[in-house]
Parts: structure tokens; C-alpha cells; sequence
């Protein structure tokens, strides 16, 4: 299974686990499609969920476009963003759109990227042609969604077959699979597509949202804080710059005062945790019985990517330097950085508004890399959403509970073809243990779990990370109820539609 492959030290290993991955989850979709049986009634379709549920069926998911409880505003009608997501996932992807198109330049800095059309991009021509930036969550699989822009376009009437009027849109993708999702839904190019209609100037979700849905940071130490997209805008004069990022890197976000900026810490390390604690020590700080032990199985599939936009007119070359200078300083802002476990990559855009020579105010290359640099560590800082609590189990909780009322949530659980979990009941405690092909968190295979009570409907299982199991909804298992719930379906249940 994915989560018992080595690390990607190499492009042939790192093809073949993708390859078993891929094996495993076609034949678990087989086996689902075979299982599942559907029975319809004239006034209502009541179904039964199989033992097998072919939960990756994408085609009954639903995009939600624009979804925000933060938001940047800013005034620039040349670029249009626009959001999208799965919630079943939850994972989404991010769209940049230039209705006059513009000209980009890209730098690629990390140990395992994936992109669309990078190549392109570095041969210095300087004509504007592109019109889009997707970036996406879903790893590899996500790349369609880059590609499902540039459709769009042409479906649309905004492009067609011309030479000269082909759609251009590039993009990279995050690593949002894996332990940290109980599925594997992906970003798919009904999604992107949705996306990049749904696209609207001046509007930019922050945190959790787009193609940083399910972004995670701090890997490295065993942090795994919850991430997302952050941005940023600053106007000076005639001067606008932009700086966007889905941060889901290996290493820590640093504060400007260098202090740690989310991080489920061990037990044994300092409450106000700086970044130079973790690398002084390091590679003490990730290892068993230090004071900065991290006891995790951290991630090490992580990426961060990027883009700077400035309506300032440059040429290749200039443009090209502001995206190695922005991309050199986010080292600043995530630490470590680019390391072999990143995909990092930076997009650097110019809408070509201002033309410099005949601006009543302009800066030079110089001050435009600088001022950029500190406008994204900025957006990075705006990435950081508000992290769940770790629960503690009240004292009294377990002695205020009925061992009949527990034996109504045992079952089996699905949530995927991957991943399922039994629940059961025995002298007034709840287990529960992982059934499927990997494990559910902290819910492992080997052996049951106890889940402490916190209500009557809802358990932790205590820990480094936070973990809450709730039984709100019948016949349904939600594990970390909230922006990253994940939800099992318990085998045998049966729902109206």
C-alpha cells in the first residue's frame, strides 16, 4: 500500500510505487463495482451500501466554487481567481486566469515536481500567451485539471484551433493523497472546469480552500499543522504586485520573528517554538528520544507552489529574475526548503499594464524582486489557517455512558476501497480498528483502539494529533468532524435519496 512504500529517493522508484498504487486501486474499484447493488422505487431510490462501495465514482461529486471564511480583496480586473472543491475529498484546485493574457516565466526548485507546460515557458519568447495558472491538489492525477483549463477556453469560444490563438495554460500540482486523506478522490477536469467559469477578480479565498484544501506543513518535525493557499497584494503608485501560494511544504512555516507558525508539537518541546531550535538541533529534532522528538510517521510528499504577478511590463529576462529572486527568498518564510520531498514551483507573471518607460512611477528590476519577495512570504503567512484542538477526554465522561447506547455505533465503517473500520462495544468502552488496506490515523490494523469518551455521541483517541470519532448521524462514522472530516458509511445502512 502507499503508505508502507519507501521515500521517492529516485524518478524509477518513485514511478513504481505509483505504479503499485495505481494496481491496488484499480482492482479495489473492481471488485467495488461488482458488490454494488442498487434497487429504485417509483416515488424514491432507496439504496443499499454495499460491502464494497465504488466510492471513487467522481461523477457524483459536486464542485463547490468560491467557498471562503477569509478572503484578500484587492482591486486589479486583469486577473480573475476562482476556487474549487470537493468536500468528500476534501481536496480542490486554485485558477489564475489573464483575460488579456500575459507573460510568464517559471522557477522549479523542488526534489519531485509536477507540472504542465514548463518547458514551454523557459524559451524566453516575449509575446504574452498565456492565459491561465492552475494549480491542483490530487498529486499527478491533478494534472488534468491544468489541462481541463485550457479546454474550457476553447469550449468556451475564448480559443480555438488557430496557431496563433492556441489556449496556454500552465500549472502544478501538491500532494494531498496518502495517509493525511481516508480517499482518493482528485481534482478532475469537471472540477477545474467549474473552477475556472466560477473565476472572478479581486477575490482570493485564504487557508484551507482551492488546490490547498487538504495542504499540510511541518513534516519534517512531525508538526503535520493543517495548511492551505495564502495570499497577498501590495500597491505602490501605479505599482501593483500579487503573490499567491499553496503551501503544503516538508518544512515549518516560519513567522518573521522566527517563531514556528503551526506545529502539533511533542510533548517535550518548548511552548513557543522557533525554527531555530528545530534546525540547530537538527538531525537531533527528528529523531526517537530527543526533546524535539517527533514520534510521527511524518509525511514526506509535500510541495509548495507559487505565483507572483505585477502589472509592471518586463521582458524574458527580467521576469525570469523575479521569479528566481521571489522563489530564492521563500526560504525565508518555510524552513527547510526545496528539499528532495518538495515539488516546489513558482510561477512569475507580468499583465503588462504599466509600460515602465512611460510610467509616472516605476521600479527597478531590483525593487520590484525585493518588494515582491516580502509580499509572498506575506501570502505564505496568510496560508496558515486556525488549527483544530487536541481534545481531552472529560473525567467523568466514560461513567456517564450506557453499554446499550454504545452498541448501537458498532459496525463496519467505509470510507473508501482503501480504508474501512470496525467499530465495537464491550464492558461499557468502544474499540475500533482499521479493516482496510491502510490504516485510519491513529485507528491502527493490528490491534483494536479504545475511544474515550468526550460526549455521548462523540469519542478522541488521545494523542499528539487531534482525532475526534463522532456518531452524530446515523449509520455514519465522522472522523475530525469540520473542515477536514472524512466520512464512513456503516455496511448495510440504507438512505433516502
Amino acid at each position: 500500500m502507499l503508505n508502507e512504500l519507501p521515500a521517492y529517493l529516485s524518478r524509477r522508484r518513485r514511478s513504481a510505487a505509483r505504479g503499485k498504487e495505481s494496481g491496488t486501486w484499480r482492482s479495489a474499484l473492481a471488485a467495488a463495482a461488482r458488490a454494488l447493488t442498487v434497487s429504485a422505487g417509483a416515488a424514491g431510490t432507496v439504496t443499499l451500501i454495499a460491502s464494497s462501495p465504488a466510492l471513487a465514482d467522481q461523477a457524483t461529486l459536486s464542485p463547490v466554487v468560491n467557498a471562503a471564511d477569509r478572503v484578500l480583496q484587492f482591486d486589479w480586473p486583469a486577473l480573475r481567481i476562482g476556487t474549487g472543491e470537493y468536500e468528500e475529498g476534501p481536496t480542490g484546485v486554485t485558477v489564475f486566469y489573464f483575460p488579456h493574457r500575459a507573460l510568464a516565466a517559471v522557477d522549479v526548485r523542488g526534489g519531485g515536481p509536477g507540472t504542465v507546460n514548463t518547458d514551454y515557458l523557459r524559451l524566453g519568447y516575449d509575446t504574452p500567451e498565456l492565459d491561465a495558472v492552475v494549480f491542483s491538489g490530487g498529486s499527478w492525477y491533478g494534472l488534468e485539471s491544468i489541462t481541463a483549463v485550457g479546454t474550457a477556453l476553447k469550449d468556451d469560444g475564448i480559443r480555438d484551433g488557430t496557431w496563433t490563438n492556441l489556449a496556454l495554460s500552465v500549472g502544478a500540482i501538491i500532494y494531498d493523497l496518502g495517509e493525511r486523506r481516508l480517499n482518493e478522490i482528485y481534482p478532475d477536469k469537471r472540477l477545474a472546469q467549474a473552477t475556472f467559469r466560477a473565476a472572478q477578480p479581486g477575490v482570493f479565498p485564504l487557508g484551507a480552500h482551492g488546490a490547498g484544501r487538504f495542504a499540510k506543513t511541518g513534516g519534517l518535525f512531525g508538526c503535520n499543522a493543517y495548511s492551505g493557499e495564502g495570499g497577498a497584494f501590495r500597491q505602490v503608485g501605479e505599482i501593483k504586485i500579487a503573490a499567491f501560494a499553496v503551501v503544503n511544504a516538508f518544512g515549518v512555516v516560519a513567522r518573521r520573528d522566527g517563531r514556528v507558525a503551526a506545529c502539533y508539537g511533542d510533548v517535550k518541546w518548548a511552548k513557543d517554538l522557533r525554527t531555530v531550535d528545530l534546525l540547530a538541533a537538527y538531525p537531533a529534532s527528528r529523531k526517537a528520544g530527543s526533546a524535539l522528538t517527533s514520534s510521527a510517521n511524518e509525511s514526506r510528499r509535500n510541495t509548495t507552489v507559487s505565483l507572483v504577478v505585477t502589472n509592471e511590463k518586463l521582458n524574458p529576462a527580467d521576469l525570469q529574475r523575479l521569479a528566481t529572486h521571489v522563489h530564492s527568498s521563500m526560504g525565508r518564510a518555510l524552513q527547510p526548503f526545496a528539499t528532495e520531498f518538495d515539488g516546489d514551483v513558482l510561477y512569475a507573471v507580468s499583465t503588462g499594464e504599466l509600460d515602465a518607460a512611460n510610467a509616472a512611477s516605476s521600479f527597478s528590476t531590483l525593487d520590484l524582486d525585493v518588494t515582491a519577495a516580502e509580499v509572498m512570504w506575506d501570502a505564505i503567512l496568510a496560508s496558515v489557517p486556525e488549527q483544530p484542538a487536541v481534545t481531552q477526554t472529560p473525567a467523568l465522561a466514560r461513567a456517564t455512558g450506557k453499554a446499550a447506547d454504545l452498541r448501537r455505533y458498532a459496525g463496519e465503517y467505509v470510507f473508501s476501497p482503501l480504508v474501512s473500520v470496525r467499530i465495537t462495544a464491550a464492558q461499557n468502552r468502544l474499540f475500533a480498528q482499521a479493516t482496510g488496506a491502510r490504516a485510519a490515523y491513529a485507528i491502527g490494523k493490528d490491534a483494536p483502539v479504545e475511544l474515550e469518551p468526550i460526549s455521548a455521541t462523540d469519542f478522541t483517541v488521545p494523542g499528539r494529533y487531534p482525532l475526534v470519532v463522532s456518531f452524530q448521524q446515523p449509520g455514519r462514522l465522522v472522523m475530525n468532524p469540520g473542515h477536514w472530516e472524512q466520512i464512513g458509511t456503516r455496511k448495510g445502512t440504507r438512505r433516502s435519496d
